[in-house]
Parts: C-alpha cells; structure tokens; sequence
C-alpha cells in the first residue's frame, strides 16, 4: 500500500493507479465535471487514463462553480 492525500486527507491506495481509476475508487460524483490538481499542477482531462498516482502525491479533486 501507498500512501497519497486527496483534498488534504491521507488515503492509502495499491500504486501505480490511474487518475480514472482514482476517481471511480473515491466514487467522485460527477467525475465529467471535476478537475484534477496533481503535485499543484492541473491535469489534463485527456490526460487522467494515462497519469499515474504514486507514493507520496498530492491531490485536489476540484469542481469550479458558475454564479
């Protein structure tokens, strides 16, 4: 196990996992609308598939809001 912090809280996950894949095992609710902050960089949508989580990243699933 590794570990990582999604949204500042510690989670431990089976590393290497794909963005995606982090998604569905956090049961994002609307995953088509989040974006995704990895290390303080944001990632591309087109990208999640291919990006893989390991030891010690850090996290932010982020939703914008229209008002």
């Amino acid at each position: 196990m590794s570990k990582i912090s999604v949204n500042g809280k510690a989670q431990e996950i089976v590393a290497p996992i794909s963005i995606t894949e982090l998604i569905k095992l956090n049961n994002v609710a609307q995953p088509e609308m989040v974006s995704i902050q990895l290390n303080g960089q944001f990632v591309n949508r087109d990208d999640f598939d291919g990006t893989q989580v390991s030891a010690g990243d850090e996290l932010d699933f982020l939703y914008f809001m229209g008002g």
